[in-house]
């Protein structure tokens, strides 16, 4: 379905309006600060409003603090045993939702990402405190896995009624003696949206993991991958192509991680940040503590990979590493090149909207540009305002209330671990030759002049721009696949891909072309008739009558 001339020409203002004309007015007023049209106001820079509580009775597509600590950053760990302490469904909301993949068997021989843990906690519970049923499930847990560590995590009604979920822990924890138990605070209410339990869940395992490890790496080029979560295998396909150069990719926080890899992170001689959101503090942490620099890179789209693999090579600055980075380049783009060739001619010209939360709405615009589609719109459920203005901003940022809820930790040189891995010299002359440190220029670059990027879309406002500007794709999460698909657009899941991936790497390139391609040419997407287009007045009786 491609826009048609006059949606294609509509003024960004008018769209703008439109989506803005059914709120009330204060809401309006809220609501405007949050869509952003990219293009700078006579020489001031475009600003939009993130990272702010939704209004109420607005329906977000955001996900809650807990959703964020448990089901994004602790979810794809396979040998640490999660155990939520809360009712059942707070589990079970978190259990194998994200298609986070791990390998069969892994360095402890242990697998416990497939099973759903929780105190079960009832209505008793709620009146006379959980304390005593969280430690009796740590010490069952225990016994019956022998763990090497035991992750605790809080629900609503435990923030509520006061349990001390961190001393049970520590108490539990030098019970056992070889087996480190540690707790999150991460109740659902606690931030605006899951990125405040992405921060709590990387605080508390620099905490309580990073630099724990009794094994010593000796691989000549290590890094960390942080931001990348292996959903659909991405971390696969980035691993293959990382060992096929002689990179060695230590700790992944967090897809197929292991207590062990968490423990090692500190060990390596560069961090690579690909979701910026969710973990560009870690990056800073792990600088700060152990002297390991960061960059940026981006592993969506196969000239974005080709790219983010010259900076990892220019970074060690070794000439046999950098004939290798090129090698593989050389050899894995034919055929990436030969299928992008085949489905560009029914792709080129199609147009698409991403709302992703990290930085994903950021990267898979690199996918789009290869196969010559548009976005047309883009935002992200849980950026702050350096995701999409970039880094330069944050001096700027006013930390307000709910911001303050989050433990920022004070970091300090290891006085041990401490060692820079590059001096202020060699720094300062890769900079020189272009490599950046700690550096992100955001979303809003990526995106053409004019068009709309919104925080934390909702559903009204997500059919109201598929219905003015009527896109060839809408990406997003899946409480709005089905919506959407009801209005005749096809509709791509991209926070757990559905059954699709990986999308990362080359090889997930092509997966993307041929997937996107089967998506927009589709004609089924034409017939669908939602049931209140076929009647628009819908009727009912009671029961009773």
């Amino acid at each position: 379905m491609a826009p048609t001339d006059s949606a294609a020409r509509r003024p960004p203002q008018e769209i703008k309006e439109k989506l803005l004309e059914k709120y009330p007015p204060k809401v309006a007023r809220k609501r405007a600060q949050q869509i952003m049209i990219n293009e700078a106001q006579g020489t001031t820079p475009p600003e939009i409003v993130a990272n702010v509580r939704t209004i109420p009775g607005i329906i977000t597509m955001r996900g809650c603090t807990y959703a964020g600590c448990k089901g994004v950053i602790m979810g794809p760990t396979s040998d640490i045993v999660n155990l939520v302490h809360g009712p059942i469904g707070c589990s079970f909301y978190a259990w194998l939702t994200r298609r986070n993949q791990t390998d069969a068997i892994n360095d402890s021989g242990a697998n416990y990402i497939t099973y759903c843990m929780s105190t079960d906690m009832q209505d008793s519970d709620i009146i006379f405190g959980g304390e005593k049923k969280l430690a009796a499930a740590i010490r069952e847990a225990y016994d019956l896995f022998h763990p090497k560590a035991i992750a605790v995590f809080a629900t609503c009604p435990v923030g509520l009624i006061g349990d001390d979920i961190h001393a049970v822990a520590k108490r539990m924890k030098e019970e056992f003696g070889d087996c480190n138990v540690f707790a999150f605070s991460c109740e659902g209410y606690k931030g605006v949206s899951q990125s405040a339990g992405h921060h709590i869940a990387n605080n508390q395992v620099f905490t309580h993991v990073v630099g724990k490890s009794e094994t010593v790496k000796t691989d000549k080029f290590k890094i960390n991958l942080l931001g990348e979560y292996n959903i659909g295998g991405d971390g696969f396909e980035i691993d293959r192509i990382l060992d096929k150069c002689g990179i060695k990719n230590i700790s992944t926080f967090s897809g197929n991680a292991t207590y062990d890899k968490f423990a090692s992170a500190n060990q390596a001689d560069l961090s690579c940040v690909m979701c910026h959101r969710s973990i560009n503090y870690v990056a800073d942490m792990l600088e700060t503590r152990y002297g390991i620099p960061w960059i940026k890179v981006n592993f969506i789209g196969a000239a974005a990979t080709a790219k983010s693999l010259r900076k990892i090579a220019q970074y060690f600055n070794d000439a046999e590493l950098t004939a290798r980075v090129e090698a593989v380049i050389a050899e894995e783009m034919p055929e990436v090149e030969k299928v992008c060739q085949e489905v560009y001619p029914r792709t080129a010209g199609k147009t698409a909207m991403l709302f992703v939360g990290g930085s994903r709405a950021h990267h898979y615009q690199e996918l789009f540009k290869e196969m010559g589609m548009k976005t047309l719109s883009a935002g992200y459920e849980f950026g702050h305002r350096d995701d999409y203005e970039g880094r330069q901003v944050l001096p700027h940022i006013k930390v307000d209330a709910d911001s303050r809820n989050i433990e920022e930790i004070e970091v300090e040189p290891d006085p041990l671990l401490y060692k820079p891995r590059k001096s202020e010299e060699e720094k300062a002359a890769l900079e020189k030759e272009g490599l950046a440190f700690k550096e992100y220029e955001g979303l809003n670059p990526a995106m053409d002049p004019g068009t709309l990027v919104v925080d934390d879309l909702n559903q009204y406002e997500a059919e109201k721009l598929v219905e003015l500007l009527k896109p060839d794709l809408f990406c997003a999460g899946i409480k709005e696949k089905f919506s959407i698909m009801k209005m005749g657009i096809p509709m791509k899941q991209l926070h757990s891909y559905d059954s699709g991936g990986p999308y990362a790497g080359f090889r997930g390139a092509i997966n993307f072309y041929r997937e996107i391609d089967r998506l927009v040419n589709s004609r089924v997407f034409g017939y669908i008739r939602a049931p209140w287009q076929e009647n628009p007045e819908l009727s009912a009786t009671y029961v009773w009558e």
